[in-house]
């Protein structure tokens, strides 16, 4: 009996040990099971958000590494979003904090000409008629000194004087009135005292005059030839004195106020890129030129061994540029994404967290590399300031406000929607989407679709680095948009047109005035964007690509226009021509 008490005891042990060991091992087996189901994980580009791929790899837009996509964040604020420390480190996204503007070391680059100092011209005149019998200057850019032999002239008019000096003479102790008299009208026609006594005491009446320089410098121009007839008082020659030289420098209209007499700007020339020229603003034409909307800021330069000729295209800086706001907040350039007439910057309020929201601010001037901020930020605020068009693509992939999307909402993937990204309310993107076609003629049409070609052209040259012929094919497309005919559009959308024309005249000006590739590629941008406005409003029924390039202009993202779906960029010349994609098809 004993035996089998002993033998149930023992299968009892036996099944209450088995049942904690499977119960175990089961709920290690859900336990992993759930690791798999959530451990599942896409993977994006930090540069290029709409590539979504469930495997790590290289981005098939430009090659780069693929990094986790960010799931979300629980306890954000409905306009915050969270970047894990991995993807802003791929990324390079820095911050900086938000400091006085006082305290930085601002300037601002200025471009312009040499030219003559008006103040030291002269022209050397006749001061009497004749005929030229011998000339000793014979092209323009020769120098001369003062009192130099320029010409000889035969005049009929101081013949005769010379002869009335020659019969007063004898008679000066009858009638000394009237030979004092006739010694004036010689001083008159600029002979010397010298030249007078010479003619009185030889008593021979001389038949050509030399005519002296009055002045040193080089001759600018040449104005009459061997054996011509000249007048009393007619231009002889222009004479430059180039001892000194003005440079004059182009300045924007919202920068007049940053500038003032006396401040100091050092001057440099592309033939002399290691020379620098210190000297002060002397003069700030107080006229706009009302068609590049520039004004003229002038320094006097001291030529020595003439290393400034005119003509000549130099570099101005301007250091320590302060605002005449007493208290200001300035920002780098690299922080700010413009939309339109509105900019944005990404502010970073938690400075121990990756978590980031859009914030648009009010700019003023633009301060060398920096801008003024006049509303929209305080001191102290942390902003994103390099990786700034990243952040914003992180935005818009995670559904939140963003540069071209104020609503927080977009068209989600699949893949988004896996994350558990809310559904977007199906808005387009502010900046792709169309703008309300207006019905025009097809004659206007096709005024608009010559200019499209231009910019097409524009487009490609930029591709060449070749910046004279960038310049060039700005001046073209300038010319035809100003032939285009306003008449022919509703008299209810011209002012829509003249808006647009602006921008896109004030854009391709400042193409043309400037030879730095990186300047006009910047300013192609701008004129890129209210283009695809205007071809988006008025048509030129053709289909054209409207392509975007998020690295493009440091990181802050560029479109362009295309006659071709494949993608040629503008931006970088060369190199990386196929970096971006098509944001949207004009039809």
């Amino acid at each position: 009996m004993k035996k089998y008490v002993i033998y149930v005891i023992i299968l009892a042990i036996g099944l209450l040990l088995g049942s904690l060991i499977f119960n175990n091992e089961n709920k290690k087996y859900m336990h992993n099971h759930n690791a798999i189901t959530t451990s599942k994980q896409f993977w994006t580009c930090s540069m290029h958000p709409q590539i979504m791929q469930s495997e790590p790899g290289d981005c098939p837009i430009c090659g780069m590494d693929l990094i986790p996509a960010e799931v979300g964040a629980d306890g954000l604020a409905v306009d915050q979003f969270k970047l894990t420390k991995n993807a802003m480190a791929l990324a390079n996204i820095l911050t900086s904090i938000v400091g006085n503007g006082e305290t930085e070391n601002n300037s601002i680059k200025l471009s312009g000409k040499i030219s003559a100092n008006e103040e030291e011209n002269a022209i050397q005149v006749s001061y009497f008629s004749g005929r030229i019998e011998q000339l000793n200057i014979n092209f323009t850019g020769e120098k001369v000194r003062k009192g130099q032999l320029l010409a000889t002239i035969y005049s009929p008019e101081l013949f005769a004087a010379q002869q009335e000096l020659l019969t007063a003479s004898s008679l000066k102790g009858s009638q000394p009135a009237l030979y004092k008299a006739v010694r004036n009208k010689l001083k008159l026609w600029k002979l010397s005292e010298n030249q007078i006594n010479q003619i009185e005491t030889s008593k021979i009446v001389k038949q050509n005059f030399p005519i002296y320089a009055t002045i040193s410098g080089t001759v600018s121009e040449k104005l009459v030839e061997l054996g011509q007839s000249i007048k009393q008082g007619q231009p002889l020659f222009k004479i430059a004195n180039l001892n000194t030289v003005w440079a004059n420098f182009d300045v924007y209209e919202n920068q007049i106020s940053l500038f003032k007499k006396g401040q100091k700007i050092s001057v440099i020339s592309n033939a002399y890129p290691n020379k620098k020229i210190e000297a002060k603003i002397s003069f700030i034409d107080p006229v706009l030129n009302t068609q590049t909307r520039t004004t003229t800021l002038r320094a006097v330069l001291k030529n020595e061994k003439d290393m400034f000729k005119p003509g000549m295209f130099i570099e101005g800086t301007v250091e320590n540029i302060i605002s005449n706001k007493k208290q200001i907040l300035n920002i780098p350039s690299s922080a700010i994404l413009w939309t339109g007439k509105k900019s944005v910057v990404y502010l970073k309020p938690n400075p121990s967290e990756p978590i980031f929201e859009m914030k648009e601010i009010k700019l003023g001037n633009s301060l060398g590399k920096n801008y003024e901020v006049l509303a929209g930020l305080k001191l102290g605020d942390e902003i994103v300031t390099n990786g700034a068009f990243t952040v914003d693509a992180a935005a818009q992939l995670q559904g939140k406000k963003s540069m071209m999307n104020k609503t927080g909402s977009q068209t989600m993937t699949g893949h988004q929607e896996h994350f558990g990204i809310k559904a977007p309310n199906n808005k387009m993107d502010s900046h792709l989407k169309m703008k309300k076609r207006i019905k025009v003629s097809p004659k206007f049409q096709n005024q608009l679709k010559i200019v499209f070609n231009d910019y097409i052209n524009l487009k490609d040259v930029l591709i060449t680095d070749d910046s004279d012929n960038v310049i060039n094919s700005a001046k073209k497309l300038l010319a035809n948009l100003n032939l285009m005919d306003m008449k022919l559009l509703p008299r209810d959308n011209s002012e829509k047109w003249i808006k647009l024309k602006k921008e896109i005249i004030s854009s391709t000006n400042s193409i043309i005035k400037t030879r730095n590739l990186n300047e006009q590629k910047k300013h192609f941008k701008h004129l890129s964007s209210q283009l695809i406005i205007m071809i988006q409003v008025f048509g030129i029924n053709q289909k054209i690509y409207s392509q975007f390039c998020p690295m493009a202009d440091d990181n802050s993202g560029a479109f362009w226009l295309s006659i071709k779906e494949n993608v040629v960029n503008p931006y970088f010349g060369g190199t990386m021509l196929t970096c971006g994609s098509v944001k949207e098809i004009i039809e």
